[in-house]
C-alpha cells in the first residue's frame, strides 16, 4: 500500500506542474543485481517524485532539460545521478549500506561495520538470501559462503548445527542479536537450538572477522556475528509461508506489521511451527517460534522498541557424548544416517538424547535525540532459559555401559529399550550378548536401579538460567570530522543446574547416593518428569518442588562493563580508538556436595579485571580503491569452570586472564562490475586453560589444570563479486588458515583428595595443528537471472585441511602423529528462485534448494584423533575405530511465501 500511496502522491504532484519532457531508468541492487521496487526517486531542490515499480523500473517527468536526480532506498546508499535529456538513464545501480539496513532495531549499539568505512573484515548476509537459500538448512549454514566460517550439523539434530570463525569455536565468537549478546556467560557457548526460530526475524547477518568493531569488551577472538532482527517500523502489511522438504520436513509461518500509525506506534507479530522426522534416524523434532514488537516514536526525538522473541523446541539427537558415539565402523555397516541411540519404547521412537529448551528474550530500546550533536541510545533485556538435555544414567548387568553391544540388536544397531525396560521391571532376559539376566528386588519386592548397580533409566541434565541486562551508549559528534561514544555495560546471570529423572524404564524407583544432605534418596514414578514441551514453557515455573539427582549447584556471574570510542572520517580517512574494560565475579552454589550447615557450600566472589584496546584506520584512496588495518589486544577472563575445579567450589589458584593479540590488514576493489576483498590477519591466543584426566605409571588418577597454552591462527581471506551481465553473475571466496598451537606447557596433577600424584605433567603440542574446523574453504557460485522475477543458483564449496577434534591429553608424549587429517570434500548445492506481483501490492515468491546434490558421503567432523595401525580396517585412509559424524546427504526443501 505504501508503493501506491508513493506513485499516487507523485501522479498528483507532476500533472499540476509544466513538462517538459520524461526521464526513465532502472533501479538495480548493486548486492544481488536484482530489481529494488519502491525505490525513491525525486527531482534534487524539488517534491517532484516517484517511486519505482515491482520491476525497479520508473518514470519521472521534469520541468527542465537538465538536472539531477536523487535515488534512495532505505538499506542502500543514495546516489545522485545527472540528466542532460529526456530519455533513458539506464541501470542506476545501489550498493547496500551496511549502516542503513532495514529493520534495524536500535543502532546506537548495534554496531554494523559499513563497507568502505569500518576497517575490519565484514560479510553481511541479507533478509532476501536467508529467505532464498536457507530452506531446512541450521543459521548458521548460511554463512559457510563467507571466508574462514565452518559450519556443520554436528550431532545431526533440529538445531545442533555449529559455527567456527577462523578456527575458534563458539565461545570465543561474540554472538549479539541486536547488540545485545547472547554467549553463555559461564562458558560462552551458543546452542542454536534456542534460537531456533531467528531465521524466520533476521533481517540481515553480519560476519566481522577478528577483532570486530563491537564497542563492548567481548570475547570476540574469531570474530563477531551481529543478527538484526525485524522491528515495528515496517511498511503495512503482511505474509504467510509454507514449506516441505525430506524426511517429513513441515514448517508454516504467518506474520502481519500494522506499520507506523498515526499516534506514532506500530506493531510486528510473527508466528511459526516447524516439524519433521530429521534426516538422521531417530531424531524427530518439533519447534515454535514467536516474535512480537511494539514500537512508538512520540516525535522526532524518541524512539523506543520493544520486543519479545523466543522458540520453545523439542528434538531427539543423534549423541554428542564423547564415550555414546558410534565409530566409522558403525556407519558402514548401518549406513551414514545411522543413530546411536535410535529405539523404540512402547511402539514409539526413543533415544537416550534428546534435547529440550525454550529461552524468550524480551528487551525494551529507547534512542534518544538529545540535540543535534548528542544521542543516546538504550537497550535493557533480560532472558529466561529453560531445559537442558537427555542422556543414560546407571549401567547395566554385571556392570556393562550404556553403550554395550549387548543392549543392541546387531541387525539395526538399535537400543532395545523393550528389553531395558522388561529386565528393569525383574524380568529373566537374554541380551544381544547370549547372556541371561535379571535384576534382583530390594528388600520390599522393588526393583530399584542406581547409578553404580544394574539397571539403566534415563536422565534430564538441566541447564537453565536467569540473565539481565543493560547497555548504555552515548554518542556525540564533536564536529564534522570528530565524534565519541562512552557507555556502561551490565549483566548478572544465575545458571542453574541439576539433574532429574526422565523415564524409570520400567523400575519402581532409582536410588540416588549423591546428595550428602539427602542420602540414599528414592525417585520414584510420580518423581520423574517427562522432557516435552509443557516442562518448558512456563520458564517462571518453581523448580524448588523436583526430585534432583547426581548434582545440584548454581552458577553466578556478574559483569560490570564500561567503553568508549573515537572515531575520526572524512571523505578519505576513517578511524577509531575504542577501549573498554569489564570486571567478572564469580561464585558458585553447591547444594549436593556440601552440608547445608557448612559455610562452604557458598564460595566468596571472585572478581576478575579485564578489557581490550584496539583501533583501525580505512583510507579511501580513490573511488575503486580502499586500504585498511586493525589491531587490538584483549584480556580476556576464564571461563567459570576455569576459577572453580573439578565441578566443586575449589578455587583455582593458578587462574588467569587469557591474552589475545590480532593484528589485520585488508585492500578493497569495487570496478562497479567487479568487486573484490583481500584479507590478511594474525590472532595471538596465550593463556589458555585445559583440564586433563591423568593416570600415572602406579595407576593413581587425577586431573592436571594447565595454563599457559598457546594459539597462533593466521591466513588470507579473499572475496570477489562479478557481474557478467544483466542476467550471469558469480560470487567467490578463499580462505586459507594456519592455525596451531605453539609451544610445550606442563602442570601438576592432583587426586580427588586434591593430594599431588604428578608434579610434571607435559603436553607437547607446539606445532599442533587446531581442530574441528576446516583450514582451507571456498565457495564458488554462479546465479543466473533468465527471466524477469526468476533466479537461478549454484554453488561449488570446498572444505580441506579439516583435522580432528582434538584432546590435549593425546599429547603427553613428544612422539606423537600430531592431528588427524580428515579428507577434504566438494559440495554442489543449487536453487531457484521465482516471485511475481498479483494485485496492488501482493506478490508470491516459491523457493526450491536442493543441498549436497551429488549426495556426496563426507566425514565433516571427528571427535577422536585416532592413526590407523597397519592391518587396521580404514574409511578413505581413517581408522574406522574413530567417533566420527558423517555429513548430510542430499537433501531439499521448497516453499511459497504470499505476500499482501
Amino acid at each position: 500500500m505504501k508503493k501506491m500511496y508513493f506513485a499516487l502522491a507523485a501522479f498528483l504532484m507532476t500533472a499540476v506542474a509544466f513538462s517538459q519532457g520524461t526521464v526513465t531508468g532502472t533501479i538495480i541492487d548493486g548486492d544481488s543485481n536484482s530489481p529494488l521496487p519502491g525505490a525513491s526517486i525525486v527531482v534534487k531542490g524539488t517534491t517532484n517524485g516517484t517511486s519505482a515499480d515491482f520491476d525497479g523500473n520508473f518514470t519521472i517527468n521534469v520541468s527542465d532539460a537538465s538536472g539531477s536526480l536523487v535515488i534512495s532506498y532505505i538499506g542502500f546508499i543514495s546516489k545522485t545521478v545527472t540528466y542532460t535529456s529526456e530519455g533513458s538513464l539506464g541501470s542506476i545501480i545501489l550498493q547496500p549500506n551496511a549502516e542503513e539496513l532495514e529493520g534495524v532495531v536500535v543502532t546506537g549499539i548495534m554496531d554494523i561495520a559499513k563497507d568502505r568505512e569500518t576497517p575490519v573484515a565484514v560479510s553481511t548476509i541479507r533478509a532476501s538470501e536467508i529467505q532464498e537459500k536457507l530452506g531446512s538448512q541450521e543459521l548458521p549454514e548460511i554463512l559457510k559462503s563467507t571466508p574462514s566460517v565452518y559450519a556443520t550439523k554436528s550431532g545431526g539434530g533440529f538445531g545442533d548445527g555449529r559455527v567456527n570463525v577462523r578456527g575458534f569455536d563458539s565461545p570465543n565468537i561474540a554472538i549479539m542479536v541486536n547488540g545485545i549478546p547472547v554467549n553463555d556467560m559461564e562458558n560462552g557457548f551458543v546452542y542454536w537450538s534456542n534460537w531456533a526460530g531467528l531465521s524466520d526475524v533476521t533481517t540481515a547477518m553480519q560476519v566481522q572477522r577478528g577483532l570486530g568493531s563491537s564497542k563492548l569488551a567481548i570475547s570476540s577472538v574469531g570474530g563477531t556475528i551481529n543478527i538484526v532482527t525485524k522491528s515495528t517500523e515496517q511498511e503495512k502489511g503482511g505474509a504467510v509461508t509454507l514449506g516441505g522438504g525430506n524426511d517429513g520436513y513441515l514448517k508454516t509461518n504467518v506474520s502481519y506489521n500494522t506499520g507506523k500509525l498515526d499516534n506514532g506506534f506500530a506493531a510486528s507479530i510473527l508466528l511459526g511451527r516447524t516439524a519433521g522426522d530429521g534426516y538422521i534416524n531417530g531424531t524427530e523434532f518439533e519447534g515454535y517460534n514467536y516474535f512480537i514488537g511494539l514500537g512508538y516514536e512520540p516525535n522526532e526525538k524518541h524512539n523506543f522498541q520493544f520486543i519479545l522473541t523466543g522458540a520453545p523446541q523439542v528434538h531427539n539427537q543423534r549423541t554428542t557424548s564423547f564415550f555414546n558415539v558410534a565409530e566409522l565402523s558403525d556407519y558402514i555397516e548401518y549406513g551414514k544416517k545411522y543413530n546411536y541411540n535410535d529405539g523404540t519404547l512402547n511402539g514409539e521412537e526413543f533415544g537416550w538424547r534428546k534435547n529440550f529448551y525454550h529461552k524468550p528474550i524480551v528487551s525494551l530500546n529507547w534512542d534518544w535525540e538529545i540535540n543535534e550533536k548528542s544521542t543516546l541510545s538504550s537497550s535493557v533485556y533480560a532472558s529466561f532459559g529453560r531445559g537442558g538435555g537427555t542422556g543414560d544414567i546407571g549401567v547395566g548387568p554385571s556392570f556393562g555401559f550404556a553403550s554395550s553391544s549387548r543392549y543392541r540388536n546387531p541387525e539395526n544397531g538399535q537400543v532395545d529399550y523393550e528389553l531395558i525396560s522388561r529386565f528393569n521391571g525383574g524380568e529373566a532376559v537374554t541380551f544381544y550378548d547370549g547372556r541371561d539376566y535379571q535384576l534382583s528386588p530390594n528388600g520390599d519386592g522393588e526393583y530399584i536401579t542406581t547409578s553404580f548397580g544394574d539397571g539403566l533409566a534415563r536422565r534430564a541434565s538441566m541447564n537453565s538460567h536467569n540473565w539481565y541486562g543493560a547497555i548504555v551508549n552515548l554518542h556525540t559528534d564533536v564536529s564534522e570530522n570528530f565524534s565519541y561514544d562512552f557507555g556502561i555495560d551490565l549483566r548478572t546471570y544465575k545458571g542453574i543446574h541439576y539433574r532429574r529423572m526422565d523415564n524409570l524404564l520400567g523400575a519402581d524407583g532409582y536410588v540416588d547416593g549423591d546428595d550428602i544432605n539427602n542420602p540414599d534418596h528414592v525417585i520414584r514414578a510420580s518423581d520423574t518428569i517427562e522432557s516435552d514441551f509443557s516442562s518448558i514453557l512456563n520458564v517462571f515455573k518453581s523448580i524448588d518442588n523436583e526430585e534432583k539427582i547426581d548434582y545440584y549447584n548454581d552458577g553466578i556471574v556478574n559483569w560490570l562493563g564500561a567503553f568508549g570510542q573515537v572515531e575520526y572520517k572524512n571523505e578519505i580517512i576513517s578511524a577509531f580508538l575504542q577501549g573498554g574494560v569489564s570486571q567478572q565475579g564469580f561464585k558458585r552454589i553447591d547444594y549436593f556436595n556440601y552440608l547445608d550447615s557448612d559455610p562452604a557450600q557458598e564460595t566468596d566472589w571472585e572478581n576478575i579485571l579485564g578489557g581490550n584496546i584496539k583501533g583501525g584506520l580505512n583510507a579511501n584512496i580513490d573511488e575503486e580503491n580502499n586500504v585498511f588495518v586493525n589491531a587490538g589486544y584483549y584480556s580476556k577472563q576464564p571461563k567459570f569452570d576455569a576459577i572453580f575445579l573439578n565441578f566443586l567450589n575449589d578455587l583455582n589458584p593458578d587462574y588467569r586472564n587469557e591474552k589475545i593479540f590480532g593484528v589485520e590488514a585488508g585492500y578493497g576493489l569495487n570496478l562497479g562490475d567487479f568487486r573484490a576483498k583481500l584479507n590478511i590477519y594474525r590472532t595471538s591466543w596465550k593463556d589458555r586453560f585445559v583440564n586433563v584426566e591423568v593416570e600415572t605409571i602406579t595407576g593413581d588418577e587425577g586431573f592436571a589444570n594447565i595454563s599457559g597454552v598457546q594459539q597462533i591462527h593466521k591466513g588470507i581471506e579473499i572475496e570477489a563479486d562479478y557481474r557478467a551481465s544483466d542476467v550471469v553473475q558469480f560470487k567467490g571466496m578463499i580462505s586459507l588458515g594456519d592455525w596451531e598451537y605453539s609451544g610445550n606447557v606442563n602442570g601438576v596433577a592432583f587426586d580427588d583428595s586434591q593430594n599431588v600424584i604428578d608434579d610434571d605433567v607435559n603436553l607437547f603440542l607446539d606445532g599442533v595443528k587446531v581442530g574441528d574446523a576446516a583450514q582451507f574453504t571456498s565457495n564458488l557460485e554462479m546465479v543466473v537471472r533468465p527471466l524477469e522475477g526468476l533466479k537461478l543458483s549454484a554453488n561449488l564449496f570446498t572444505a580441506s585441511k579439516l583435522y580432528a577434534s582434538i584432546l590435549a591429553e593425546d599429547f603427553d608424549e613428544p612422539d606423537h602423529n600430531g592431528s588427524l587429517r580428515l579428507p577434504t570434500y566438494n559440495l554442489v548445492d543449487a536453487g531457484a528462485y521465482y516471485k511475481f506481483k498479483l494485485a496492488g501490492s501482493n506478490e508470491i515468491s516459491l523457493a526450491f534448494n536442493v543441498n549436497n546434490v551429488f549426495d556426496k558421503e563426507y566425514i565433516a567432523e571427528s571427535l577422536t584423533n585416532t592413526f590407523a595401525s597397519p592391518g587396521d580396517d580404514t574409511y578413505e585412509g581413517i581408522s574406522t575405530s574413530n567417533k566420527a559424524f558423517f555429513g548430510f546427504g542430499r537433501t531439499w526443501n521448497v516453499s511459497i511465501r504470499y505476500n499482501f
